[in-house]
């Protein structure tokens, strides 16, 4: 995997072999990254990014310039990974914290700017997410949702949502606060 955007642009990240992880491939992640670009001013954003696995992902908001990224998973060896890559490339935004997400959510008192979630495909429950997300107030005014998965799942009937855009067989359904 590869940073594809900000000060670390073009930087390779290897992750070990063993990890329990589903990378979100570069092509994906391009094509989120290029929707984001029009919606968001990265200076300054505080993202949670949920089962954060290798941190693709929060690496990519850091290297843009996000202020916070509370990276979450309940691997430990995930975490390690996170938070070696984060330190070898100088970036102090990046706060990992080994949690179950469901439990994290429901007991989460912080909100926002945008809340990405990476969970593996053949989770069950992967629309209550969206639900912990919302009941909870857990945006910031104007903050986004974004929930990757695969083709089997549909979240469009869920409130707020915005749309769902497909790259290979990676899926972002989108949602954002500010919809009534």
């Amino acid at each position: 995997m590869r940073i594809i955007g900000g000060t670390y642009k073009g930087k390779q990240i290897i992750a070990p072999k063993n990890l329990p992880v589903r990378p979100t491939t570069d092509f994906a992640k391009e094509g989120l990254f290029n929707i984001l670009n029009n919606k968001v001013d990265f200076e300054g954003l505080t993202v949670l990014d949920l089962f954060c696995g290798t941190g693709n992902i929060s690496l990519e908001f850091a290297s843009r310039g996000a202020q916070k990224i509370y990276a979450i998973d309940k691997h430990s060896p995930c975490l390690y990974f996170v938070k070696d890559t984060a330190k070898a490339l100088k970036l102090n935004s990046i706060i990992t914290d080994r949690a179950d997400v469901f439990k994290y959510l429901e007991k989460s008192h912080s909100t926002y700017d945008v809340i990405f979630a990476d969970p593996p495909y053949e989770l069950e429950n992967i629309a209550q997410i969206h639900d912990l997300v919302f009941t909870h107030n857990l945006l910031n005014e104007d903050g986004w949702l974004i929930i990757e998965h695969g083709q089997r799942t549909d979240l469009s009937s869920k409130k707020n949502y915005m749309e769902t855009r497909k790259y290979g067989n990676v899926h972002f359904s989108f949602f954002a606060q500010s919809i009534e």
